[in-house]
């Protein structure tokens, strides 16, 4: 994938800006858990945040709320070198999204997302401004700012100003069932902003339920690639979890992706890590089955640290982990 060069930013992020609540107390259910910690979440922004901690110039696009929530994601954004100049302050009395999270066992994690009235939902196409994609190299959009309008028409908008001017799209599926009404109006907007884009990135669930409507798909990775080649993807990377990652290129090829051993403290923030991990690869020039394998030694850093965002690693971290898998024998083809 070629990057258009020369511009300001590296990647932008654009889409859901929470607050991650991570339980303190693990190996525990929600309802027998006091204490968390807080932490910046949503899934645009980890990979953002992770982006800039591997040296990319990275900013974002999206709406916070008019509280000490919304001050402490934007002031995290600064501390780590993301231009924030393009994240709005809703005026509507919308609050910040909660995420909070259980951690029962490695296997066993789940997520209780509070997502009404949130401020991220609030940005309009009014608020998007053309300059600031024009001057990025690519845009990551998140599946879940398609959710509920004026975000759904802001993200076609960001999108139709990248195709103008040569910025590469990059899609992260991100389906969170509670945020949508019901499966067709879920996939009828995902398949929308996925035939805009270069790079799509999802498990193998998240593209199931794209495809739920089209009797012709049988849940085979090479016919979910071979559909979004008829359109603009060059690369669409399926994750199967522990099984490992599939990419396909427009150009015929397919990769395998690894996967490394870790001490698994929890599932998510996996493919976030992997996803900022992965791209950061592609813009470094990288074959593709090298920004795979960066992708999950970043995924499996991140498992067995307590957060997401704030448990994304730099580049020489990551180097570093795969050159010990190496040593030890850790890694699983």
């Amino acid at each position: 994938m070629e990057f258009p060069k020369n511009r300001s930013r590296d990647l932008v992020g654009m889409g859901r800006l929470t607050i991650d609540m991570n339980a303190n107390e693990i190996n525990r259910p929600m309802e027998e858990t006091r204490t968390f910690t807080k932490y910046v979440g949503g899934s645009p922004a980890n990979i953002t945040i992770g982006a800039s901690r591997l040296g990319l110039s990275t900013g974002f696009i999206g709406k916070v709320a008019d509280d000490q929530m919304g001050n402490f994601i934007r002031g995290y954004f600064e501390e780590n070198n993301i231009n924030t100049e393009n994240v709005k302050t809703d005026d509507t009395g919308a609050v910040t999204g909660l995420a909070f999270t259980e951690i029962i066992s490695p296997e066993d994690c789940s997520i209780l997302l509070y997502r009404d009235n949130v401020a991220d939902l609030k940005i309009s196409p009014l608020e998007i401004s053309e300059e600031y994609i024009k001057n990025t190299s690519a845009v990551m959009f998140s599946g879940t700012a398609l959710a509920a309008s004026p975000s759904r028409e802001a993200v076609f908008l960001a999108a139709e100003y990248a195709h103008k001017h040569g910025t590469k799209v990059l899609f992260d599926i991100d389906f969170r069932p509670a945020t949508w009404k019901s499966k067709e109006e879920t996939a009828t907007y995902y398949n929308l902003l996925a035939e805009k884009s270069h790079l799509i990135i999802g498990t193998r669930d998240e593209f199931n339920m794209m495809e739920n409507m089209e009797s012709e798909m049988d849940g085979s990775d090479d016919k979910t690639a071979a559909k979004w080649f008829n359109h603009s993807a060059e690369i669409v990377l399926i994750k199967h979890g522990a099984e490992g990652s599939f990419a396909y290129t427009k150009d015929g090829d397919y990769f395998t992706g690894k996967t490394f051993e870790t001490e698994v403290l929890k599932t998510f923030g996996a493919g976030d890590a992997y996803a900022s991990s992965f791209v950061y690869g592609l813009m470094q020039g990288w074959e593709v089955d090298r920004a795979m394998d960066f992708g999950g030694a970043s995924a499996a850093i991140v498992i067995s640290r307590h957060s997401c965002s704030e448990a994304m690693p730099n580049a020489k971290e990551v180097q570093e982990f795969i050159d010990e898998s190496v040593r030890k024998g850790t890694i699983k083809s």
